[in-house]
């Protein structure tokens, strides 16, 4: 009797402890289903039925913005890169009705600005989608022959490099026509109106340095502050040379030697 009850009260003391850590461990989480990308998705893709699959993820854990459907994402583009088994949320799809291209990149009340790489000088083979940078102007006020340099932007995304909106894998470097910024409408103005007056150039900065810096102008006079009267150093003086006079112990004639006879011809 006394080897019956010790085993159901064993029994009993582990069922309770069981349900207790189970309890305590949460038991098993409650999963639903979310779309994932099928394979690796380079941006610009319309996304298609073979780009996509179905897993299932704890309701715990699911990242903000994802999709537990694929067909609400079907024939939506994508903006950015998705890697394979990764999740499609709703930042990375351009919104519905926003079109094609390069337009999807570009943020409400933002602009997409480009400028010719005639007018582009400096870092322009080293700047990739993604980069960020600061335009600097140069040129001549009127009534003013003087010309300045001036910092117009700070801290601007490029949104391509050419036809390009991704950096290439290879982080290879290329010269592009076009190089396009994404800018607000009254910096859009400023870049066009410093292209039109004068020559631009890009100054590339770390991409997590995003501090904006007071900077004036830089003139042609604080490089050479005598730039506008630089004095003409005078000519050197004419200096009259004296012809060399002939040795007095010098013989008037020509030496000659043979073997060891020495004769002077005197003329």
């Amino acid at each position: 009797m006394a080897l019956g009850l010790a085993t159901v009260l064993a029994v009993a003391v582990t069922i309770g402890l069981y349900r207790t850590l189970r309890r305590s461990a949460g038991g098993h989480p409650e999963l639903t289903e979310i779309v994932l990308a099928s394979r690796d998705l380079p941006a610009g893709v319309v996304l298609t039925s073979d780009d996509l699959k179905l897993t299932a993820w704890p309701v715990g854990t699911a990242l903000p913005g994802y999709f537990s459907k694929v067909g609400d994402v079907l024939n939506r583009l994508l903006i950015y890169p998705v890697g394979a088994k990764e999740p499609i949320l709703d930042r990375n799809l351009a919104m519905q009705g926003s079109g094609l291209g390069l337009s999807v990149r570009i943020p409400p009340g933002m602009r997409a600005t480009s400028v010719r790489s005639n007018e582009v000088v400096g870092v322009a083979g080293f700047l990739y989608p993604g980069s960020r940078v600061d335009v600097l102007a140069t040129f001549t006020l009127p009534g003013n022959t003087d010309s300045i340099t001036q910092t117009i932007l700070q801290d601007v995304e490029v949104l391509t490099a050419g036809e390009k909106i991704e950096p290439d894998p290879q982080g290879k470097a290329e010269t592009e026509n076009v190089v396009t910024l994404l800018l607000a409408p009254e910096e859009s103005q400023k870049l066009l109106l410093a292209s039109t007056q004068g020559s631009i150039q890009f100054v590339l900065r770390n991409g997590v340095d995003q501090a904006k810096t007071s900077v004036g102008p830089t003139s042609l006079n604080q490089l050479l502050p005598h730039a506008k009267g630089i004095p003409v150093p005078p000519a050197p003086e004419n200096v009259n040379i004296p012809a060399p006079t002939p040795s007095a112990t010098e013989p008037d004639g020509l030496e000659i030697i043979r073997g060891n006879t020495r004769t002077v011809e005197k003329f």
